[in-house]
């Protein structure tokens, strides 16, 4: 497939591999004994259930919109409210929320490393859907300045 048709499939395919390679892969390849800590437990807990509850809010939000595919629909639109107004990727937010919960609840080096690498994995990501983004709606450019990208208020 040309990159002229391409709609982002190769990302997704890359991201569910990561993800996969997160949740049911080795728990630590080097094998290195833990202790697990319970205030880094706790709050992976807590960063877990609170970026599967942003991602499935962000998700809802996009309605019709959404799309498993970085590019967007044909007949899309942009969305600014709710969390769109804080973050322009709020799902890929909420996802890495729950990948750095899991490495507290794991508290490997496995699920660390991995979950350093889904975030800047959504870091590229995000930058290939925002030239699509920019070549379907003209606001997009000025969203880009007023809004952050991955991480409300910080990135």
């Amino acid at each position: 497939m040309s990159s002229k048709q391409s709609r982002g499939e190769l990302y997704v395919l890359v991201q569910a591999i990561l993800l996969i390679a997160l949740f049911f892969g080795p728990k630590d390849l080097l094998g290195l004994p833990t202790k697990v800590n319970q205030t880094l437990w706790w709050i992976g807990q807590i960063l877990f259930y609170l970026g599967i509850a942003i991602a499935i809010w962000a998700a809802i939000l996009l309605g019709p919109n959404l799309t498993p595919l970085p590019k967007p629909k044909q007949n899309g639109e942009l969305i600014r409210t709710g969390l769109y107004r804080f973050v322009r990727h709020p799902i890929y937010f909420g996802v890495i929320l729950v990948c750095f919960g899991w490495a507290g609840i794991e508290q490997t080096l496995n699920t660390l490393v991995l979950a350093i690498i889904l975030l800047i994995f959504f870091d590229l990501k995000s930058r290939q859907e925002e030239i699509w983004l920019t070549e379907k709606f003209s606001e997009y450019a000025e969203y880009k300045i007023t809004t952050k990208k991955l991480i409300p208020f910080v990135y």
